[in-house]
């Protein structure tokens, strides 16, 4: 699911088609992050925006609270 702004202050989902390349990246980003591999995220970023991954897809992974400094 993708968030869109159709209208000024109306926030709608819709569906996105899901290419295998964008979700592997973000598989392989999310896995980067939890190993503290930072050196290859940003190689990985550049692959999943190349096959249409939104800003908010990897930004909600860079910012999942789940992840915390050890």
């Amino acid at each position: 699911m993708i968030k869109t702004l159709e209208q000024p202050g109306e926030r709608k989902r819709r569906m996105i088609r899901k290419h295998p390349v964008k979700l592997t990246a973000l598989l392989y980003l999310k896995e980067a992050l939890r190993k503290e591999r930072y050196e290859a995220c940003a190689e990985i970023i550049a692959v999943a925006k190349e096959f249409g991954a939104a800003d908010f897809e990897v930004r909600d992974l860079l910012e999942d609270p789940r992840r915390t400094p050890g």
